[in-house]
């Protein structure tokens, strides 16, 4: 019996391997050619990316918060990256400018989350991210990961068409995924993202032997400041510190409702050790060329789909990935793994958040006028989301990334709902008529 539940906890490991790897070799490929570096900082930047990233994910699982949950690069930091390496040239600025000012900016917000953290912001947050707001950020949250995903899934990127074959392949194998999670028996149904990822990998490199694998060279495992100089540039600073604020909220919402998996209570330690585990490591990052951290909301998706809560699964997989970093040819080798498989099963695996989120909204009641308290901003969201960010490049350098990022305005919107309406006095029924006719105002 013992025996057994090593095996399933090594297999388990082996899963979040994949797992921890599909959500961070992306960042650092996407980062680098953003600043235009050479493909040797970027195969450094990959490498350093992978130590960070599984350390700290062995930290937090076991001094830090104590749950299955991935820390890794910030998706608000990425959008934030991203948009302003774009809108660089028109605002009169270069790259390394950017990349400058964005050291500066990720450094002094990573200080903020440690100072912050150790004073108890956490509880403070809590306070303010009632059941409506984590149910618009979790709901925003995976309406643009899933979309995210189906464009890998068909193989489109930035001015490209559908590739069919490789659509088709992507498709049956979310669909294998899916079947395998919600008919398979015990194992089978727990490992059904391990399942698809491997057969994916296989059916893929059968079917189109001729598409080669993008080979990465070996890069420098340590070196400062490779995206600029840090400066002064005070727009981008002030910038970076706000989303700092944003992106300590990713904790909240990820471990208040992740709590509920293990049926348990995360206190304002774990909240504290957290909080500077993250900020500690945002620091390094910084230092290396790497965005800041956060923690993953989108794990719970992840666990609620393997039901494999275990913490020593996790600390296998992190661990694991550590290792890749320094094992430069093992990095290459899982680098060949197609980026529309890791899509495929990911969207399969992030569905669980919709009902994560959905489940966040079911003690609010809605009528026809409290219902503007969730519709407003997941509807803003979405519609903000849709629209390319070129179509803000008018704004001011430091307010198009926040602007253009339906996920951030959502939010911000539903905190300022929750603070400035009394929801309690919209969700009186509607008055009723002698004869049982409710009157329509």
């Amino acid at each position: 019996m013992l025996k057994n539940i090593h095996v399933t906890t090594g297999i388990a490991g082996l899963q979040w391997l994949f797992y921890i790897f599909t959500n961070t070799v992306v960042v650092p490929l996407s980062i680098g050619h953003a600043f235009q570096l050479p493909m040797t900082e970027i195969a450094g930047a990959l490498q350093r990316s992978f130590i960070l990233t599984g350390i700290l994910c062995v930290l937090q699982a076991w001094i830090g918060h104590r749950y299955a949950v991935m820390d890794g690069a910030s998706g608000v930091w990425w959008g934030l990256t991203l948009n302003l390496c774009a809108s660089a040239s028109a605002a009169g600025m270069s790259l390394s400018e950017v990349g400058g000012g964005l050291a500066s900016g990720f450094l002094l917000s990573s200080l903020l989350m440690i100072v912050l953290g150790l004073l108890g912001f956490g509880s403070v947050l809590q306070r303010m991210f009632t059941p409506v707001v984590k149910g618009v950020f979790l709901l925003l949250l995976t309406i643009q990961l899933t979309m995210n995903f189906f464009k890998g899934m068909l193989g489109v990127t930035a001015g490209e068409t559908v590739q069919l074959p490789v659509a088709a392949l992507s498709i049956g194998l979310a669909l294998l995924t899916a079947l395998l999670h919600l008919k398979g028996r015990g194992l089978i149904s727990n490992f059904s993202i391990l399942i698809g990822i491997i057969a994916g990998w296989l059916a893929y490199r059968l079917l189109f032997p001729h598409i080669e694998p993008v080979e990465t060279s070996a890069g420098a495992l340590v070196t400062l400041f490779p995206w600029g100089t840090p400066n002064l540039q005070v727009g981008i600073i002030l910038t970076a510190c706000f989303v700092g604020l944003i992106n300590m909220t990713n904790t909240v919402t990820c471990l208040s409702s992740v709590e509920k998996l293990y049926k348990t209570q995360t206190t304002e330690g774990q909240y504290k050790r957290s909080y500077v585990l993250t900020g500690l490591f945002s620091v390094f990052s910084s230092l290396f060329g790497l965005l800041p951290f956060g923690v993953f909301t989108s794990s719970i998706g992840f666990l609620e789909s393997t039901r494999i809560l275990r913490r020593s699964a996790m600390i296998i997989g992190a661990g694991l990935i550590a290792v890749l970093g320094l094992v430069p040819a093992a990095s290459r080798l899982l680098s060949t793994l197609p980026p529309t498989v890791g899509n495929a099963v990911l969207f399969v695996a992030y569905l669980q958040m919709f009902g994560t989120a959905l489940r966040s909204f079911q003690t609010t009641e809605l009528n026809s006028k409290t219902v503007y308290r969730v519709a407003a901003p997941v509807l803003l969201g979405i519609s903000i989301m849709n629209i390319p960010p070129q179509a803000f490049a008018g704004l001011p350098l430091f307010i198009s990334p926040l602007v253009s990022n339906g996920l951030v305005m959502g939010v911000l919107l539903a905190l300022v709902l929750e603070i400035g309406v009394n929801w309690g006095k919209l969700s009186v029924s509607p008055p009723q008529s002698q004869d049982g006719e409710t009157y329509q105002s």
